[in-house]
């Protein structure tokens, strides 16, 4: 772990601490004392920061992770089966992601009631069709609310994630149409992400604070019974995930005629850095790198497929954790789900990882789920709690499924370098070449726009966390 690791498990510790203070002193929903005020604030402040980065994450990653199709031969077949075997691997995970939500139950016995105002008929197949077409080209979303007590009127400003979507890919997707003319536009979406990515990373680095916040308020506010809650959605997210890893992953490549033992010693080194940055964008350069050098998938796809799997390909944070995460908050709150409902929760796992961009996925993923479904989105804050901690687990499991696809697709297609996946050694991802010096763990990295060890502008590409 790096010193991110034991500052975000203190943030976890002094959080339910803080959260036990402030009930032991009378601290509650309706009425919070000054400590129970004070982690309220901290912890929805954190989510803001969050939340307003969100919009210009997903519009601009989306447009990079589609222009890169113009980097690639024969880029349409390519294209179209890197896409199949990212839905077909995203429906396994989930699928196993349902299954352990309706057995573990996390969110049963709470005693918790829907919050006041929330419209349990908003998730619906139509609500869903009717959430695809733009309002407008931001896709925002404006709400009033009037007090007849004070005579105050208050606006909300929102936004539809699924709107921002659809958006972003038809630009894309014109973009990629229009040709050299596009260029520019493309330049420019490209240094916008990389901006939206550094100030995204300096609010991830304040998250032992956030979690101090959003951990604290929840215990204050429902007590033991959350951190048990939480808990048993912890235990269901990592179960989920080990599947995924270490049984659908090698059953794959089984079927394909791969050897698990050399696909997980070649993609090691990417699959742990994932786990201890917490970014699949941050790990990019270095899994693009042992997809060619260890696995032998050639480099003209491995830098359309791995950039295109960072923002699109989440199996942990887009088809498990979403799947868990939309069964534990209906289970809290005491809100049944139906069948309907189940059925959204796949399509919107399976469609809409695009979303999740590599750095806040898992959030802007929830979001978008409940949001789709219907559920209550206080159960954003209160699963941000633990958030951290299932984080680690997930961007491994992306990052593993990022490198695992473009190899099972190069070798259905012929064009996989068996000779090298079946090296005895797997090489160095740190040595050899003019990048391999610059690919140090914990240094920046740029988005999305790697072509073979290079970025956009020739330079050699760095490897670790999200910039």
């Amino acid at each position: 772990m790096t010193a991110f690791g034991p500052q975000i498990i203190a943030g976890l510790i002094l959080g339910v601490v803080l959260g036990l203070v402030a009930k032991a002193t009378g601290s509650t929903a309706d009425d919070p004392n000054a400590l129970g005020q004070t982690l309220e604030i901290i912890g929805s402040s954190y989510v803001s920061l969050l939340r307003t980065a969100v919009i210009p994450l997903i519009f601009f990653a989306i447009i990079a992770s589609i222009a890169n199709l113009a980097q690639v031969t024969n880029a349409a077949r390519l294209a179209w089966k890197t896409l199949l075997w990212f839905a077909i691997t995203a429906l396994i995970a989930v699928v196993i992601g349902i299954v352990l939500g309706t057995v573990f139950q996390p969110g049963a016995g709470t005693g918790q009631t829907a919050p006041e105002g929330y419209d349990g008929n908003t998730g619906s197949w139509l609500a869903f069709l009717e959430g695809l077409i733009p309002a407008n080209f931001l896709g925002l979303e404006v709400s009033g609310s009037f007090d007849a007590e004070s005579g105050s009127v208050s606006n909300r400003v929102g936004f539809n994630v699924l709107q921002i979507l659809v958006i972003a890919i038809a630009i894309g997707v014109a973009a990629l149409k229009v040709g050299k003319a596009a260029e520019p536009f493309l330049n420019f979406s490209r240094s916008i992400l990389a901006v939206i990515q550094k100030v995204l990373w300096w609010i991830i680095r304040l998250a032992p604070l956030g979690t101090v916040g959003l951990l604290g308020n929840a215990t204050a506010t429902y007590g033991w019974d959350t951190i048990g809650a939480l808990g048993k959605f912890t235990a269901a997210i990592y179960v989920g995930l080990l599947l995924v890893l270490f049984a659908v992953y090698p059953t794959l490549l089984k079927l394909n005629g791969l050897s698990v033992r050399k696909y997980f010693a070649g993609a090691w080194p990417a699959i742990q850095l994932a786990f201890v940055s917490r970014s699949s964008i941050g790990t990019l350069p270095l899994s693009q790198r042992v997809t060619e050098r260890n696995l032998g998938v050639p480099a003209g796809y491995a830098s359309f497929a791995v950039p295109l799997g960072a923002t699109t390909k989440m199996d942990g944070c887009a088809a498990i954790y979403p799947a868990i995460s939309a069964i534990f908050v209906a289970q809290f709150f005491g809100v049944d789900l139906s069948i309907m409902q189940y059925l959204l929760i796949v399509l919107v796992s399976v469609i809409g990882s695009a979303a999740t961009a590599g750095t806040t996925g898992a959030t802007v993923m929830l979001t978008l789920t409940l949001t789709t479904v219907g559920l209550p989105l206080e159960g954003v804050a209160l699963l941000l709690a633990v958030d951290p901690i299932v984080d680690m687990g997930r961007t491994a499991v992306n990052v593993a499924g990022q490198i695992l696809v473009p190899t099972l697709v190069a070798k259905r297609e012929g064009i996989l370098d068996d000779s090298t996946y079946n090296a005895a050694n797997p090489l160095d991802p740190f040595e050899d070449d003019d990048a391999a010096a610059t690919l140090e763990v914990g240094s920046e990295s740029t988005p999305g726009e790697t072509h073979g060890g290079k970025t956009h502008d020739g330079e050699p590409v760095t490897a670790g966390r999200a910039s």
